[in-house]
């Protein structure tokens, strides 16, 4: 199994990752159930995700899930497994523990796609902070902005 550190380096304010991966889609484009491996729920959202969120098999984050993916484009089923382009990283903390997040694409990426997901993770820091305090979570949950891969300008239209 790859740690997240293997596939996402950071050094300064670059971000090294692949340029394609494969994830797998957890929460669905408009859903609001993101669910355990175990089909438990884990978390409802008050809000439509605004994007497909899922995961990269065979990965482990800071949090000890697997890497977390956003793949952009319309919906897609539970369980889909997608190749993807990165065009982008989401610098992310839950619970004191480094949770970064791919933002991939099918397509070519906009600027007004990668703007959405700046601002969802702007409101999600705080309400996944919330949870994490109810929950009995110590450390904080911050997100702190979204790096565009150098390898994937040529793919962001403006």
């Amino acid at each position: 199994m790859a740690v997240a550190r293997d596939w996402l380096r950071v050094t300064g304010r670059s971000v090294l990752a692949p340029e394609e991966l494969e994830v797998v889609v957890e929460v669905p484009r408009g859903g609001f159930i993101k669910r355990t491996d175990a089909g438990d729920i884990d978390y409802i959202s008050p809000f439509p995700c605004p994007f497909n969120y899922g995961s990269v098999p065979d990965t482990r984050s800071g949090d000890g899930d697997r890497l977390d993916a956003i793949v952009l484009g319309p919906a897609r089923a539970r369980g889909s497994r997608l190749r993807c382009r990165v065009v982008a990283v989401v610098r992310f903390t839950d619970a004191g523990q480094d949770d970064p997040k791919y933002v991939c694409a099918q397509h070519v990426a906009s600027e007004r796609e990668l703007a959405r997901v700046e601002q969802f993770f702007a409101r999600y820091s705080w309400l996944k902070g919330l949870l994490n305090r109810l929950r009995g979570k110590r450390g904080a949950t911050r997100y702190a902005g979204l790096e565009r891969l150098a390898s994937a300008q040529a793919m962001v239209k403006p």
